[in-house]
């Protein structure tokens, strides 16, 4: 079995090498320099006791070098060419078994190799080999190692032990200095788990070198009959084990696109998480890695980050959909949502902690959030991410009561909650990259479509229960038609007053002035303000009733407060808190003591002329 290699630890040509860095071209040169000149070595010291059984062993382990196995989950190989390097050791000259090994692996390396390995790739590999062999022959020939009394068979354990360390600490630090990565990671992650074949390997090797002592190297031949036997096992335990990690990947698939489900069962409720959900999932998952948290809890964050909010199914309508600050009551309700949330996904089971990020991403670090109070280390790491994530993003993101802030304002408020609110490393890592994230963000194209929750139905159908029973419609005629009547003749007697005072009206505020004494005729109100528009700003035209001071004396930029956000959105408010009207103002702004709003666009012949707010 050769070493597995890593076909893909590099794709540079020559001309690309100043590319990888000085460390790793460094790293490379000193590979080629130790290890190709020790070719020519060996034709110098070249030396061979039956020519003829060299060749036949050196056709056998090329033809062996031929048998490769692609390994599942990363892109390397194994041929069989590793227990004629061994044999060589035990049996051949130094020089035979480097040329046997060399020649073999360069065999395995560019025999069928798709794409082509570059030259500094089979170069380096080619060095790596011949240094490699060069220590185990060494390590096994060693008169130290002979003095203090090893035996045979542990001989051969400790020069496959150097041949094992030589080959694949090398490879493994070439790969992480080219993929930035840990060398110990890379290591155990691609080698580690190969070297009980190697052991493995030494105990064939010994025995092939003990039938060719007893019955001649033309019997030990036979073992490559073995060795094929051995190649076809694996072949099929290892495309047995890629269907299973198929099979595994399309559950984790599946999966996936269940979490994408019930995100969009938190889109339908609250509109505002449509692009919300994933920009919070790039900044916390980028984040996670950043602190270096394992691929569980990375997964963890990633189903959280689209999930942290499904209990919000279980919060009113009105209070989700109210564009102005909550009331104490409404907050109590609110607060409900991780509780529920994390009720919701602890029957679906995840193999990753999910719920507890989920209950705790409104916990802060002095302790005073919700729904349990934790306060530092106690709150889930994964909380303490998505806390100041969603935080961050909700502050970049416009509201109906403020605009929104930009990376770099919202950046200073998060900062200024560190050690309160949020987790310091968290917030010092956001600090470094939320410019490098943002940018992340606004170049991913979401790959998902908006969710139609007003949808229309041609096909007439009832329910199978059937439909209520409704009053005759006789009976229903004869007791709306007169009421009918009356209410048709009150609202056409109030527009015709409302006409021939308008015709005879001399300026806007006393037309303005009219209509709201009408208005409040027909639609019941405490206070009533017009504004118009003027540029990019909403000024009080006429105003009457409750906090009459108030409201005419504020300016409203569009897109902040209910008439703000009415007049850059064309839409109306219904149950806006009307205290959002002053919010831009700043904190020590007077709020008024109205409890809803209702504002209305007035739209002209070029969009929105002004705003009807109750």
């Amino acid at each position: 079995m050769e070493v597995a290699k890593r076909e893909d630890f590099w794709s540079t040509t020559w001309l690309d090498l100043q590319s990888l860095g000085v460390p790793a071209v460094t790293f490379i040169f000193t590979q080629l320099i130790g290890g190709l000149p020790l070719l020519p070595y060996a034709i110098y010291r070249w030396h061979s006791d039956d020519l003829f059984r060299y060749v036949c062993f050196l056709v056998v382990a090329l033809a062996a070098s031929l048998l490769k196995v692609r390994l599942p989950g990363i892109k390397a190989t194994m041929s069989a060419n590793f227990l004629f390097i061994l044999v060589g050791i035990i049996d051949l000259s130094y020089s035979e078994t480097l040329f046997m090994g060399c020649f073999g692996g360069l065999v395995q390396t560019l025999w069928r190799a798709h794409p082509r390995p570059r030259p500094i790739q089979w170069l380096f590999n080619l060095a790596n080999l011949a240094l490699s062999i060069t220590a185990a022959e060494m390590v096994f020939h060693s008169r130290l190692v002979a003095t203090i009394g090893f035996r045979w068979p542990l001989l051969m354990a400790a020069a496959v032990t150097t041949y094992f360390a030589f080959n694949t600490i090398s490879v493994s630090g070439i790969i992480a200095m080219t993929e930035g990565r840990n060398p110990v990671h890379v290591w155990k992650e691609c080698y580690l788990w190969a070297f009980p074949y190697y052991l493995l390997g030494a105990l064939i090797a010994c025995g092939v070198s003990l039938v060719n002592r007893l019955l001649g190297w033309q019997v030990a031949l036979l073992v490559f009959p073995i060795v094929y036997w051995i190649y076809r096992s694996y072949q099929t335990y290892l495309s047995r084990l890629d269907a299973q990690k198929k099979h595994a990947e399309e559950i984790a698939a599946l999966h996936l696109r269940t979490i994408e489900a019930l995100s969009l069962a938190i889109e339908a409720k609250d509109h505002t998480t449509h692009d919300h959900l994933r920009r919070v999932q790039v900044y916390a998952v980028e984040i996670a890695k950043d602190l270096g948290l394992d691929e569980d809890m990375l997964n963890a964050i990633r189903a959280a980050s689209m999930l942290h909010d499904i209990g919000k199914l279980a919060v009113p309508e009105n209070i989700l959909s109210k564009p102005g600050r909550l009331t104490p009551e409404e907050f109590e309700k609110m607060k409900i949502h991780p509780i529920v949330g994390s009720e919701i996904l602890d029957r679906v089971e995840f193999p990753y902690p999910v719920v507890p990020i989920v209950r705790s991403h409104h916990e802060k670090w002095d302790g005073t959030g919700y729904p349990d109070g934790l306060k530092r280390e106690a709150i889930p790491i994964g909380a303490r991410i998505l806390s100041a994530v969603d935080c961050f993003d909700a502050l970049a993101s416009e509201r109906p009561y403020r605009r929104a802030l930009s990376p770099e304002e919202a950046m200073t408020t998060l900062s200024a909650e560190k050690g309160r609110s949020f987790d310091p490393r968290v917030v010092e890592v956001m600090e470094r990259r939320y410019a490098e994230l943002e940018v992340m963000v606004n170049t991913m194209e979401s790959e998902r479509r908006r969710l139609d929750i007003a949808p229309k139905m041609d096909r007439p159908v009832a329910p199978s229960s059937g439909f209520a029973e409704m009053p005759n419609e006789a009976e229903v005629r004869a007791t709306s038609f007169l009421t009918s009547i009356i209410s048709a003749r009150q609202e056409a007697q109030l527009l015709f007053e409302l006409a021939q005072t308008l015709g005879n009206s001399l300026s806007l505020k006393e037309t303005l002035s009219v209509v709201a004494v009408r208005l409040k005729e027909m639609i019941p109100h405490d206070s009533i303000v017009f504004f118009v528009c003027q540029g990019e700003t909403l000024i009080p035209e006429y105003s009457h009733g409750v906090d009459y001071d108030l409201f005419t004396s504020i300016r409203i930029p569009l897109g902040q407060g209910l008439s703000g956000w009415v007049a850059r959105n064309e839409k109306p408010i219904t149950n806006g808190n009307p205290a959002a009207e002053t919010f831009h103002l700043g904190t020590s702004s007077r709020v008024t003591s109205l409890q809803s709003a209702l504002c209305v666009p007035l739209r002209g012949r070029d969009g929105v002329a002004g705003v009807l707010t109750l």
